[in-house]
């Protein structure tokens, strides 16, 4: 099992467990996170945009020039942003924490 630490806007940690394999798209939403995922994966909206804690950043695989061309049009983009939904988790991310930007919304929910 793969630990992933979810950080609301609010402050708040929401703990998941997830297999090797998962997308941390699917992970978040699962663990009620509000991210859209409109695209479904596909790359081609910004949607699942997540910031991962700096001392993870490093570990995952390195971003597609695609992945940079869409989070340029998300909001609140950081440093260490990625698109949740190109991250498949490995058992090196065990203990991952994840940060929700505040401007996320999945309009489906409401």
């Amino acid at each position: 099992m793969i630990r992933v630490h979810f950080i609301t806007p609010k402050g708040e940690q929401i703990d998941a467990e997830a297999s090797a394999g998962d997308r941390l798209l699917e992970v978040a939403q699962n663990s009620g996170m509000p991210l859209e995922g409109t695209c479904e994966g596909q790359m081609a909206c910004s949607t699942c945009h997540v910031i991962i804690a700096s001392e993870w950043f490093a570990k995952l695989q390195r971003a597609s020039e695609e992945e940079e061309d869409m989070l340029d049009l998300a909001a609140g983009v950081a440093a260490t942003s990625r698109l949740s939904c190109q991250i498949e988790l490995t058992e090196d991310l065990d203990g991952l924490t994840v940060h929700i930007p505040g401007e996320s919304r999945d309009v489906q929910r409401y």
